[in-house]
């Protein structure tokens, strides 16, 4: 790692707009997340207490950070000496790892929940997508060849590189409290396959029966890991992949493609589907395998990316004016 800089982030506390809309089905709540002034509110990470983080626009198309509380209150934050931040994930510590561009390239970081903003890269470009309760951080980052390559960084600062074996482009998704790291990665042919395992590993290739290209999108502290994959025909499917490497494919009733996105302690998968002739539908899976489609009001595109606690789902969507707002779904 070439650089390291910590510096201390007085977070403004932004004004905002929620909303709450009829529930989308019986016993949910959607809240519509807005910050102030954005032309575009993306909600992409919820902890297990409640706190959300993701990014928004201004009207110069510039995307700044922003960490909802709890109790709703909103705080804006971007990377020191950067632009274009966009948080990726947060703990239960409301610690929040994601990248920025710094003169040009892209850096990653971490905010502390003080509002302490610590950031690094690894030779070249770096993307911070997960952060686990202990402080571990994954993600990749591109060489001097254009190779990306996975990382995981320790609470410390020390960064390890690593790859499964075969791999030409590594993309961590998701790491759990024990280490376990899944996402997915290139072979020599350009064929994406689903991995898991810690960093030093062993580190272990998969994908679904059928399975053309495949994207692990996220793992709990059981080893289950959800995301999604493309048949030969060019359909998705979701999937859930068990500790003991059994593999469950799923799809949301009458779609033309599904996606799991994140997957909480209790093995329910958030995620989102689509249908023939255009639109994006939120869902959850319960852990039995039944899926409860829903949509904030007026959505156009709905794209859960997070689920958390007691399957509080975070994510975005677009209403009929094309605007992007963030929202929390919760019982």
């Amino acid at each position: 790692m070439n650089d390291m800089r910590v510096s201390r982030l007085v977070g403004l506390t932004a004004a905002f707009a929620i909303s709450v809309a009829a529930p989308a089905m019986a016993g949910a709540k959607i809240t519509v997340i807005d910050v102030s002034g954005a032309t575009g509110t993306y909600a992409d990470a919820i902890d297990n207490p409640g706190a959300i983080t993701g990014w928004y626009l201004d009207g110069q198309g510039n995307s700044h950070g922003f960490v909802r509380a709890t109790d709703g209150t909103v705080t804006s934050f971007d990377a020191p000496g950067g632009t274009q931040t966009q948080p990726d994930s947060i703990n239960d510590k409301g610690a929040i790892a994601g990248y920025f561009q710094n003169s040009g390239m892209q850096q990653s970081f971490v905010r502390a929940a003080d509002g302490t903003i610590t950031t690094f890269y690894n030779t070249g470009a770096t993307a911070a997508t997960a952060i686990s309760n202990k402080g571990a951080v994954t993600g990749n980052w591109e060489d001097t060849s254009g190779v990306w390559h996975g990382f995981v960084r320790a609470k410390n600062g020390t960064i390890k590189s690593f790859d499964p074996a075969g791999s030409t482009a590594t993309y961590p998704s998701g790491i759990n409290n024990g280490g376990t790291i899944a996402g997915y990665y290139a072979d020599g042919k350009s064929v994406y396959h689903g991995f898991v395992g810690p960093a030093d590993g062993p580190i272990t290739s998969f994908d679904p029966e059928g399975s053309v290209y495949t994207d692990a999108t996220s793992i709990n502290d059981k080893g289950l890991v959800a995301g999604y994959y493309y048949d030969s025909s060019s359909k998705a499917h979701g999937f859930v992949r068990a500790a003991d490497g059994t593999v469950t494919s799923f799809d949301a009733p009458n779609a033309a493609g599904a996606f799991g996105t994140s997957i909480d302690s209790k093995g329910v998968i958030a995620g989102y589907y689509t249908v023939l002739g255009g639109g994006y539908h939120g869902f959850e899976r319960m852990a039995n395998g039944t899926i409860k489609e829903f949509d904030p009001p007026n959505s156009t595109y709905t794209r859960p990316q997070s689920i958390a606690g007691q399957s509080a789902v975070a994510g975005y969507f677009s209403d009929t004016s094309g605007v992007y707002h963030g929202f929390v779904r919760a019982r």
